[in-house]
Formats: structure tokens, sequence, C-alpha cells
């Protein structure tokens, strides 16, 4: 299920929010366990990781950024402050229900965005050789057959890759009716039928409610944690944030970047909020297809870069901390001599927290999602078993 809304309630920008959901509890799938839940936040333009997450006290860093510089920030850690717009997630990091990766990216060095959204989405080493997305496969090697119907246009690649996670939109403003579900069931008679009807029984069953349009993001995220609240209800949510492309006026405590580092706050306050204690099994974690450079621009903005951050939230995360291999911010440390290296394969992320979530042993991730790539097991050290 798909929605597009206007970033803010008072149309401060073109940007669009869109959610997906995916992983539908069905009664075959059910057992004595809570439901664990997987909530992707997409960060469309390349997040500045070392803006939401700043180094401390170099001196080299804030000369580069004299333009940029945040003039507060909240503590973190001995090493790393965070951005003021992220109140929720430090308030959540003193309960240790937040954490970040530092230094991190998806193999990807070529700063387009077209590239490095196609592998973003699907995982591989290079764009446009894979027509599946690395969550879809992580669902489908983990079991969860037949698990969703996206009334969405379109069905978002990173989803591509199971039986079940299709997609269908009518119209602009409705969702089918009964018998056009029945209809779409009938011609997929002989071919996974009864996964697909089971998919149906539950989608027809349920109140869908959630309609294409304009809706805030904060409504929007508030029923998504209604939705996810559900026993039956999906496990997996992905919402689509566009608007990380700040190569002017990124701006400093206000400003651009800022604005889109407080959706993700508003997103993580809401489903922390709405869910109550199910935000005990639930992990929320960022993705974005590069950072940005080190130095600013001379708009006041920054360039493409490579390594950024990801945010993580939620009760199955084993504790606060910004765990990084920290690369250093020195010239020979740069990449090319102007980005944040990556020295964690933003992929072993992913990895971990589906193997996780979806309680599926790393190597066979590794093996059916990553093709045996590179990439490390880093459960125990982020999230609980």
């Amino acid at each position: 299920m798909k929605l597009k809304i206007n970033r803010r309630d008072f149309l401060k920008s073109t940007a669009i929010t869109s959610l997906y959901f995916a992983g539908f509890g069905l009664p075959s799938f059910a057992n004595s366990s809570p439901k664990k839940n997987l909530v992707i936040i997409m960060l469309e333009g390349g997040m500045d990781g070392l803006c939401a997450i700043p180094i401390k006290g170099d001196k080299k860093f804030e000369k580069l950024r004299s333009k940029i510089n945040l003039d507060k920030t909240l503590a973190l850690t001995s090493d790393f402050d965070l951005h003021p717009a992220l109140q929720t997630f430090k308030s959540l990091w003193d309960k240790n229900l937040a954490s970040a990766v530092h230094a991190t990216s998806i193999p990807y060095t070529g700063r387009s965005h077209f590239d490095g959204q196609n592998i973003m989405e699907t995982g591989a080493l290079k764009a446009y050789t894979k027509k599946t997305g690395w969550l879809g496969r992580g669902m489908k090697s983990s079991g969860l057959y037949g698990s969703s119907l996206a009334l969405s246009l379109p069905m978002p690649l990173l989803l591509r890759g199971v039986e079940g996670n299709n997609n269908y939109f009518p119209t602009w403003m409705h969702l089918p009716k009964r018998e056009v579900i029945e209809r779409i069931t009938r011609a997929y008679d002989g071919i996974e039928h009864d996964k697909l009807q089971e998919v149906y029984n539950v989608i027809m069953n349920r109140p869908l409610t959630m309609q294409g349009g304009d809706e805030s993001l904060d409504s929007l995220s508030k029923r998504t944690a209604k939705i996810l609240k559900d026993p039956l209800g999906p496990k997996v949510a992905v919402f689509d944030i566009e608007g990380f492309d700040t190569h002017t006026a990124q701006g400093t405590d206000n400003g651009e970047h800022a604005d889109n580092l407080h959706d993700i706050d508003l997103i993580i306050k809401n489903l922390h909020t709405g869910m109550g204690s199910d935000f005990s099994n639930t992990l929320i974690l960022t993705l974005t297809e590069f950072g940005r450079t080190v130095e600013q621009n001379g708009g006041n903005g920054t360039e493409h870069g490579y390594g950024s951050a990801i945010l993580m939230a939620g009760g199955l995360l084993k504790k606060s901390q910004v765990f990084t291999d920290w690369p250093g911010l020195k010239k020979n440390s740069l990449f090319e001599g102007r980005d944040l290296n990556s020295t964690i394969d933003a992929r072993s992320i992913y990895a971990s927290a589906m193997s996780s979530v979806f309680d599926t042993d790393f190597e066979k991730i590794k093996r059916e999602v990553f093709w045996e790539q590179n990439i490390k097991n880093y459960s125990e050290n982020l999230f609980k078993s």
C-alpha cells in the first residue's frame, strides 16, 4: 500500500513522502512469539551523515563547514554529537532505544542519484543488474511468501522479489472494490492460487482506510503505528522521503536539512508513541544512496559524497551506541580526498537486521539475498536475538 503526501502540512517544499507495507502476518505464520516489525526509511538524495551525527571537536572539520556548522548539538558520546532536530531520537537514545552506524555506505562511489538509488534498493554491486530488491529477497529467504499486496504505483524496487509482494493501483483516490480483487484472484488461478487467495482474504477482511491523496506525515506515521500493532498486520513498512539533495542552502540548526531530519524524527516519535509496548519488537533503520562531501560548497550546501550514517531506533536494538570503524577526516583518509570514507558495508547492517527481525540464519540471508558477497554479521553487536 502506498501513500503520497506533501512533506509538510503547509507545503514548505515539493518533496514527496511515500509509504509501503509488506509482510502481512497471515495465519500460516502465526505462532506464540510476538510479531516483529521492520521499518525502513529511505532517504532519497543522499543524507549528510556528518550533519546528522557530527564529529566532536574537529577544528579542521569546523573550518571546512564554517557556513553550515551547527550552533547547538545534542551530546551522544565522547566523540559524536547529534543534530538538534533529532529530539525524539535523543530521548530514545537515553533509554537504549536508539543507535547509529557511522562511516557506512552501500558499495557505490559513482555519485549518480539514479545509479545509487538502484543499488541502494537492489543491494547489487552494479546498477541495473538486478530486478529485485534486497528486502523482497530477504522476505522470500525468510519464508514470507504471499505476504502482501501493495496498492501502489509503482511497487518499490526494494520490496520486489517475493511472491505476493505485488501491486495494483486502479485509480488515484480509491482502493479497489471487492469484485476487482476477486477478478484478480481468478486471473491467478493455478499460479500460487492458495497463497494469493490467503493474502486477499486478509486484505478483504481488514478495514483498508488508507487511500491515495494528500496526508500529513504526522497523520501518516500515526496510522502506520496502528497498522503495525495489528498481530495479523504487516511486518514491514517502508517510508520513502525525498529532499536530501542539499546542494544549496543546506542550513545549520534550521533549514532544509534540519527539516528533513525532523521528518525522520517525527516518524520515529509517532511509531514509538503509537505502538506502545509493540515498539519493543520493532526495528527502524534509515537507508540512503550516499553521503555528502566533507567540505561545504560555494552555495552553502554539500555535493554528492560517499560515507554517511544509518539512524536506528526500536526495542530490538541491543543498546545505544555509535557503531563505527571511524576512518578520520584527514585528507589522506578521505575517499578521493573529499568524502567521508565508508568502512562498514551498509548491506551488512541490513542483512543483520533482517536476520534478527525475520528470525533467519544470517548465512542464509548472505547466500540467498546478497549472493555470498563479502558482508559481515553484526547482529550480536547491534540487535537483540
